[in-house]
């Protein structure tokens, strides 16, 4: 028991000064900082952004439809009198919790599964990076439009597709660190202390593959929102009336020419969106890879 303590201290004095070392390196990357300011903004707009005009989310006014933007509607109206801020920020709403929530749970089942993969090894290894190959090898645009076509759209459908679709990332990464760290010395430490297999995959394999997994953790998060976005536009995704930036996008198309803003505006919400955690993603790869002497600047 005691020399078990000794093990469990030695890989916590470990992990104390590798994440020191982590937000010490990501602070010094100037990228960072522009990420975490697109984040920050957008997650705070979306939250507060509807309260801060008079209009309700439905309010239709058919005397001031495709206005342009103005004091009274910052953004403009859409086709029905609409008012478009309050739309952007209530879409906005719906894009970052598909984005967020698909990027939260590929890391979770995908982190597990290549863990698991990794360490046991042998037949389930082979089986589990099959499906992963099966799922790699279909492609991805045609097996995410046929399963929303089946599924039905809807947020809950969307965000269990693209989880579907997206944990073979998380699932590869985990495993490729596991592997790495398989025969190292305090996996055998806890094997000979007589450590279960799955302590040892929860306790000590998988905090030392978190860092792939946060940094995939941003990508897919992106991803799913430029997922999202093109099934919306597609009308397979999220169903009007409820607003997302995709559908916002394609009811503005039709009126590209007479209101071009109403189709700008909600692009320019996704490129930052995508923008901000393409640039956490990047920002937590130089700062989380020990291979790495100094950041990029």
């Amino acid at each position: 028991m005691r020399e078990n303590k000794m093990v469990g201290a030695n890989s916590t004095k470990l992990a104390a000064g590798y994440w020191p070392t982590v937000w010490r390196r990501f602070r010094q990357h100037r990228v960072a900082y522009v990420g975490l300011f697109f984040f920050f903004a957008l997650i705070l707009l979306v939250v507060v952004g509807p309260y801060l005009v008079l209009y309700r989310l439905d309010q239709i006014s058919l005397s001031e439809r495709m206005h342009g933007p103005s004091l009274s509607h910052w953004f403009g109206t859409d086709e029905l009198g609409r008012d478009t801020w309050v739309r952007i920020m209530y879409g906005g709403r719906v894009s970052l919790i598909v984005g967020l929530t698909v990027g939260f749970s590929t890391v979770l089942i995908g982190g597990l599964v290549g863990v698991v993969a990794g360490y046991v090894g042998g037949r389930l290894d082979n089986i589990l990076m099959r499906i992963v190959d099966i799922i790699y090898t279909i492609p991805r645009i045609v097996l995410l439009l046929v399963l929303s076509k089946v599924a039905g759209p809807g947020l809950v459908n969307i965000v269990i597709i693209l989880v579907a679709l997206e944990w073979t990332n998380a699932a590869r990464l985990a495993r490729g660190a596991v592997l790495s760290y398989r025969e190292q010395e305090f996996v055998l430490a806890a094997q000979c202390l007589g450590a279960s297999r799955w302590r040892i995959m929860l306790r000590h394999l998988l905090p030392n593959a978190l860092a792939p997994l946060i940094v995939a953790a941003t990508l897919d998060a992106g991803a799913a929102i430029r997922a999202e976005t093109t099934l919306s536009f597609l009308g397979l995704g999220i169903q009007p009336p409820t607003p997302s930036w995709g559908n916002l996008l394609t009811n503005a198309s039709t009126n590209i020419f007479i209101a071009p803003l109403q189709v700008f505006l909600p692009g320019l919400f996704i490129f930052f969106a995508l923008m901000s955690f393409n640039l956490l993603g990047d920002a937590l790869r130089d700062a989380m890879d020990p291979r790495l002497t100094q950041v990029r600047r």
